[in-house]
C-alpha cells in the first residue's frame, strides 16, 4: 500500500512538473485587447481572466458590428482605429474567433491585425496537458483538457476546444480548428484552414490536405485531398468543395 502511494506521488509531481514547463510557451504578462463581442470573446475573457497572466483591457470589432460602447464591462472600440487608441507597441492582441467560412474569417482578422504591428498571446489551459517539448504559435487558442503529446508542433492561429487528444510527433499548421473529443493520433500532419468536427477521429501517419472539412463523427483513414469534405456516414469523400459551405 504505502509502495503503490510513493508511486502515485512520483506521477503527480512529474506532471505537475510537465505543467510548469509548459508555462515557457506563455509570453510575459501583457495588456491584450480581445477582437469580438460576442460569447468566444466573453469566454475568451473569462479564460485570460482566470487562467493566465495577462489583463484584458479592451475589445475591438469592425465599425459595422459596433452596437455598444462596452462589453464585459470593458471599452469596445473601431478595429478599423485601434492602433491609435491602444499602440502596437504597449499592448498585445488576441482573436478568439471560430471556423466562420473554413477559418478565413478568423486568418483575415489575425492579419489585418499583425498588419497593425500587433503581437498576439496564446491562452493555453492550464487544465492541459501540454508536454514541455511541444511547439505551440502564436494566437493560439487551447482549452481544458486536451492532451497534446511529446514532440507535436502547433502552428499560429490554431483553435483546439476542450478534450481533444493531439498524438506524438504531429504537425498541426495555421488557422486550423478542432472542435472536442477529437482524436488525431501520432505522426498526423494537418494543413492549413482545416476543420474536425466533434468526435472525429485520424488515423495515424496520415496527411489532410488544406481546407480539409471533417464533419461531426468522421473517420480519417487515408490522406485527404485540398478542399474535400468529409461526412460522418461512412466517412466518405463528398463531391463539394469545402469552400462551399455556409459555416
Amino acid at each position: 500500500m504505502h509502495r503503490n502511494y510513493f508511486v502515485l506521488l512520483s506521477v503527480v509531481g512529474n506532471l505537475s512538473a510537465i505543467k510548469e514547463n509548459t508555462k515557457l510557451n506563455l509570453q510575459k504578462k501583457m495588456k491584450t485587447i480581445i477582437f469580438g463581442n460576442n460569447q468566444t470573446a466573453q469566454l475568451a475573457h473569462y479564460y485570460l481572466s482566470i487562467d493566465s497572466e495577462h489583463e484584458v483591457v479592451a475589445f475591438t470589432v469592425n465599425k459595422n458590428y459596433l452596437t455598444e460602447s462596452t462589453f464585459c464591462d470593458l471599452p469596445v472600440v473601431p478595429f478599423e482605429e485601434v492602433e491609435n487608441i491602444y499602440p502596437p507597441t504597449e499592448y498585445a492582441f488576441f482573436v478568439p474567433m471560430t471556423y466562420r467560412k473554413m477559418n478565413n474569417d478568423r486568418k483575415m482578422i489575425y492579419e489585418q491585425a499583425k498588419a497593425k504591428g500587433y503581437s498576439f498571446i496564446s491562452y493555453i489551459s492550464s487544465k492541459a496537458t501540454v508536454f514541455d517539448n511541444v511547439e505551440i504559435g502564436e494566437n493560439c487558442f487551447i482549452l481544458e483538457d486536451n492532451t497534446i503529446q511529446p514532440f507535436v508542433k502547433i502552428g499560429n492561429n490554431v483553435v483546439l476546444w476542450s478534450g481533444n487528444h493531439i498524438g506524438h510527433h504531429g504537425t498541426i499548421k495555421d488557422h486550423v480548428f478542432v472542435t472536442s473529443q477529437v482524436v488525431i493520433s501520432g505522426n498526423c500532419v494537418i494543413e492549413n484552414n482545416c476543420f474536425l468536427g466533434v468526435n472525429a477521429t485520424v488515423r495515424d501517419f496520415t496527411k489532410m490536405g488544406e481546407y480539409t472539412f471533417v464533419a461531426m463523427g468522421a473517420r480519417i483513414t487515408e490522406n485527404t485531398e485540398p478542399f474535400s469534405l468529409y461526412s460522418e456516414s461512412g466517412s466518405k469523400k463528398i463531391n463539394m468543395s469545402s469552400l462551399k459551405l455556409r459555416i
